[in-house]
């Protein structure tokens, strides 16, 4: 995705969030993030946007420590809408010579990862918001839903600390029905993918973008609603228990 579509898809996740966490209610237990009630949901994904924010408008180059605002119930609303608000902002107003610190490869320059990152974690939260109240969860936009299986499989995944590991290599092939493929090698060190079906796999999952985008964040189930899993259903065992992001 262009970084314009995905500061696009920022905005109007975050809107749906918030719609979400106040139709839900603050009290309401987050099932998908275990211990945390709505107003710990959109306090996270506040704090999170003014975060990025300071990485966006003054270009710091380290890593900095996660702010730690609390408001009261009744200021929630206003204060989310406010940090969402200055991060769009600050992406529109950057370039793509911006310099600042990014923790995932995969982006071209800093602006697009902030963008990228910012808009999956909102739409993630998004989806927490919605089984919070409901259960059910709106669906994610197709182009949304298959940069962020990328950003999973390749950024989250594709760092030395992944925790996805297997004693006996093995392969995970990713598979959409939109023609998008992903082959995820596993082994005793941190997993190597590629976007392309390559030779043999143990293990395939397959299904439309937007739920396997959610399945792969554990957050919507493995089997039924169109998602099919074949081979060694261990390794998405293993996926389940070692992949977990809030």
């Amino acid at each position: 995705m262009q970084t314009t579509q995905l500061v696009e898809a920022l905005q109007k996740e975050g809107s749906l969030l918030l719609s979400a966490a106040l139709g839900a209610g603050w009290d309401s237990a987050v099932p998908s993030c275990p211990g945390w009630r709505v107003r710990d949901l959109v306090s996270h994904q506040g704090n999170v946007h003014r975060w990025a924010d300071e990485y966006v408008r003054r270009g710091i180059t380290h890593p900095r420590p996660l702010p730690g605002h609390r408001v009261e119930d009744d200021e929630l609303p206003a204060w989310f809408e406010s940090g969402l608000r200055s991060l769009v902002d600050a992406l529109h107003a950057a370039d793509d010579t911006l310099v600042a610190w990014q923790f995932l490869p995969g982006a071209a320059h800093p602006r697009a990862f902030w963008a990228r990152r910012q808009a999956h974690e909102t739409a993630m939260h998004r989806v927490d918001a919605e089984l919070a109240g409901h259960g059910r969860t709106s669906p994610v936009d197709t182009a949304l839903a298959l940069d962020g299986i990328d950003e999973m499989l390749t950024g989250w995944h594709g760092r030395l600390r992944s925790l996805v590991r297997t004693d006996k290599p093995a392969t995970l092939l990713v598979e959409t029905v939109e023609g998008r493929q992903w082959t995820m090698r596993l082994s005793s060190g941190a997993p190597a993918t590629v976007r392309a079906a390559t030779g043999t796999w143990d293990c395939r999952i397959s299904g439309p973008a937007d739920l396997l985008y959610r399945a792969l964040w554990n957050r919507a189930p493995y089997t039924g609603e169109g998602i099919v899993v074949e081979g060694d259903e261990a390794l998405m065992a293993l996926w389940r228990s070692k992949s977990p992001i809030l």
